[in-house]
């Protein structure tokens, strides 16, 4: 039996779908080097195709990495990828693959082309939708949350009980040694900012944390915005002074776990996710978490986070202010968050995807 893997991911920037398709690739690769994949896989060859431009390593121990082919981007996928793949099953992690492989299983991580178009751009929505409901005709299709199943369910017309689950997790921040040293060079204090980190994409609602901030009032605990393109944050040409808010730009993975260990809260306005991976990330650093009502957001966050609906700055305003009055966070707030943690990991969730790829074997 030959499986491969789609690499496409390892040439892209990265953002959370690229960490999660690598986090399960080194997770499989680490139950087969350790003997624990299941029966009716014993004896596979294994192997990840990627684009010969990456220049991404990715280190491991049972799975052979090739480089193939000389096309980049979707061209890759639906011309090289596919005629190196032939004869095997293929398995793509990050949203997109070849749409004429006959054994395919393909994990798309939300609905968001189908649900929120004033996400995207015209040329955008016509790639992703079409190849959607291409990938849905022929491949399997899986996802990582109930939510986005039950979307992707509705939109492509399948049964939810035909798209697995394989969940993200957060345990890829647990090792991360935080750079504390990225207070003093922000001129931050202990307990006195809180944070928000994201992109500027639309669903990520920058805008309503930065309005709640300036309803706050308070330019002595400011909104630390971290990632994405904070050129545009002010439309108005505000100073940070004069509106609450630091823009820290783009950091190490370490100076953001330290951030995320000493901030009063942490903010996550979403307007849609599939899964909501940063405020577990928060949680494992002990930070409280401050949440919008997306669905995926609280099937990933539970007890674990106080909600606010994402349009409603002032609700937002509210609970900030309530954070502040508690401050610290308590040892109950802690277990929850705990409680929370321990529902994700990525060799579970490899572990599901070997049983599933098994269980059609």
């Amino acid at each position: 039996m030959k499986l491969f893997i789609n690499g496409r991911f390892l040439s892209q920037k990265l953002t959370g779908v690229q960490r999660y398709a690598a986090e399960l690739v080194k997770a499989i690769d680490a139950l087969l080097a350790s003997d624990q994949s299941p029966a009716a896989l014993r004896g596979a060859e294994w192997q990840l195709l990627v684009p010969s431009e990456t220049s991404e390593a990715i280190n491991l121990a049972h799975i052979k990495v090739r480089k193939i082919g000389r096309l980049s981007g979707h061209a890759w996928d639906q011309i090289e990828l596919a005629r190196a793949a032939a004869g095997g099953r293929l398995i793509s992690l990050a949203n997109a693959g070849p749409v004429f492989h006959g054994d395919h299983i393909v994990v798309i991580h939300d609905a968001q082309v189908f649900r929120r178009p004033d996400f995207f751009n015209w040329r955008y929505l016509a790639v992703h939708r079409t190849m959607g409901r291409l990938l849905a005709r022929r491949a399997t299709i899986a996802t990582v949350s109930a939510f986005s199943r039950n979307e992707l369910a509705a939109m492509l017309g399948l049964s939810k009980t035909d798209i697995p689950i394989f969940p993200n997790s957060a345990e890829h921040f647990a090792s991360t040694t935080p750079d504390h040293g990225i207070l003093e060079r922000l001129g931050l204090q202990l307990g006195k900012y809180f944070l928000f980190v994201g992109s500027r994409t639309k669903n990520k609602n920058l805008a309503v944390a930065i309005e709640a901030a300036r309803l706050l009032e308070r330019k002595d605990v400011p909104l630390v915005i971290v990632g994405g393109d904070n050129s545009k944050v002010f439309q108005d040409n505000l100073g940070e002074s004069e509106s609450g808010l630091l823009l820290a730009g783009r950091l190490a993975d370490g100076e953001i776990a330290a951030l995320y260990a000493h901030a009063l809260a942490f903010v996550f306005p979403s307007l849609y996710e599939g899964f909501g991976v940063p405020p577990l990330e928060a949680m494992i650093f002990g930070c409280p978490v401050i949440a919008s009502t997306a669905d995926a957001v609280m099937e990933t966050c539970g007890e674990a986070a106080a909600y606010f609906c994402a349009n409603d700055a002032q609700a937002l305003q509210q609970l900030m202010l309530e954070r502040l009055a508690i401050g610290a966070i308590s040892d109950q707030e802690r277990r929850k968050q705990q409680d929370r943690l321990a529902l994700y990991s990525w060799q579970d969730s490899a572990r599901a995807l070997l049983d599933f790829l098994a269980s059609r074997a």
